[in-house]
C-alpha cells in the first residue's frame, strides 16, 4: 500500500495536490519494477513538500553544493540495492523518501512549456518518485530508460509527453 503525506506552502496554486501527489506517486511506482509496493501489506511512504524557491534554493546548497533552485529535489530513504526487501520489515513501514518541489521554478518551468502548473507538477512528482526508486540520468541511457517510465506514468494520468517534443535520432 502506498501512502503519499503532503506539505503544501501557500503560494501554490489551488489544487487538490494531496490527490495530485497521490496519483502521481502511484503512477510512477505502479510503472516502475516495484509495482508490487502498491498492493504490499506493507505500508510504503513518501513526504512530497510544495514549498518555495527560497527553500529549495537552500536544500540544493547544503545536500547538492549548487547554489540556485531547482524544480524538485529527492531525498531518498532506502538505498536502490535494498529496495526489493524492504516489505520485510519489523513495523510493516517503509520510508521511501521525500520529494520537494520549488513553486516558482515549477510555475516559470509550466509557463514556458505551455502546460499547467499542476501538469508539471504530476511531471516533477513522479520524477522524483523515480529517483526514490533509485533511477538516475547522468548517463543517455539511463536518463532515456527513466524518462520513458515518466511518459508511460504520465500518460495513464492523462498528462501529455513532456518530452515529445525532443528529437530523436
Amino acid at each position: 500500500m502506498i501512502e503519499v503525506a503532503v506539505l503544501h506552502e501557500s503560494g501554490w496554486p489551488g489544487e487538490d495536490w494531496e490527490l495530485l501527489a497521490q496519483r502521481a506517486v502511484v503512477a510512477a511506482i505502479v510503472h516502475s519494477p516495484y509495482a508490487a509496493f502498491a498492493t504490499d501489506e506493507a505500508l510504503y511512504e513518501v513526504a512530497v513538500k510544495l514549498t518555495s524557491d527560497e527553500e529549495v534554493h537552500s536544500l540544493n546548497r547544503d545536500y547538492r553544493d549548487k547554489d540556485r533552485p531547482t524544480n524538485v529535489l529527492s531525498f531518498p530513504m532506502v538505498q536502490a540495492d535494498l529496495l526489493e526487501g524492504t516489505g520485510n520489515t519489523d513495523d510493516g513501514e517503509v520510508l521511501l523518501g521525500d520529494i520537494v518541489l520549488a513553486e516558482g521554478v515549477c510555475a516559470r518551468e509550466a509557463a514556458e512549456k505551455g502546460v499547467s502548473v499542476a501538469d508539471h507538477a504530476t511531471h516533477l512528482i513522479i520524477h522524483g518518485t523515480f529517483h526514490l526508486l533509485g533511477y538516475d540520468h547522468m548517463e543517455d541511457a539511463e536518463a532515456e530508460a527513466m524518462e520513458a517510465l515518466e511518459t508511460q506514468s504520465l500518460q495513464s494520468l492523462g498528462v501529455t509527453d513532456p518530452y515529445g517534443d525532443r528529437q530523436t535520432g
